[in-house]
């Protein structure tokens, strides 16, 4: 069991996600996962919480609003605050990522599962939602991934397994990205808190 106290509430919407829901009756628990994450590997865990530690949590889960500092074209750094579920990308720049991929996961190669849209710079690290900065990525390989930096990512037990499945063009072209990500943009994220 943890204790709300020793949880980072930081973690809560970053790498700490939802993956099902709870249900009890009849004499029985139910842990509902949703479609792609039946194999959890890892063991379930308990937070009990109060009233007020659950309006933090669910805060921080969808709403805890985020200063970002980028820097404008005139070299100015410029402030804005936003809400987590700004994190959203559009439908637009989605598959137009989608398209580009070939509408196959670039770490696995699976084309026959629900995409997903992958940061190469990481959110935490300031990358932007902009399709030079995101890839093609199933449910389950972005989930692997968290917010690995892509180096140690692309040496990952996970991703040298599933990459197997790949051509070695695309095996290269997941390389060659490394290359590429000095010229994104970062923004800085920091907690209004």
């Amino acid at each position: 069991m943890t204790k709300f106290e020793s949880l980072d509430l930081l973690k809560v919407g970053n790498t700490i996600q939802p993956v099902g829901s709870i249900w009890v009756g009849e004499g029985k628990t139910y842990l509902c996962l949703f479609p792609g994450e039946e194999d959890l590997p890892i063991p379930v865990d308990t937070l009990p919480m109060t009233s007020e530690q659950w309006q933090q949590f669910l805060r921080q889960s969808d709403i805890l609003e985020t200063e970002v500092l980028t820097q404008a074209t005139d070299g100015k750094v410029t402030k804005a605050i936003l809400r987590k579920s700004a994190r959203q990308i559009s439908q637009h720049i989605s598959w137009e990522v989608f398209r580009r991929d070939g509408y196959t996961c670039r770490y696995c190669g699976k084309d026959t599962v629900p995409l997903t849209v992958d940061h190469l710079v990481t959110w935490e690290e300031g990358g932007p939602s902009v399709p030079e900065n995101l890839v093609a990525s199933c449910k389950k390989c972005n989930k692997v991934r968290g917010n690995k930096p892509l180096a140690e990512w692309l040496q990952h037990d996970y991703y040298q397994k599933v990459s197997e499945n790949l051509s070695l063009r695309t095996k290269a072209q997941n390389e060659a990205l490394l290359d590429t990500l000095e010229d994104i943009p970062r923004m800085i994220h920091k907690p209004t808190r």
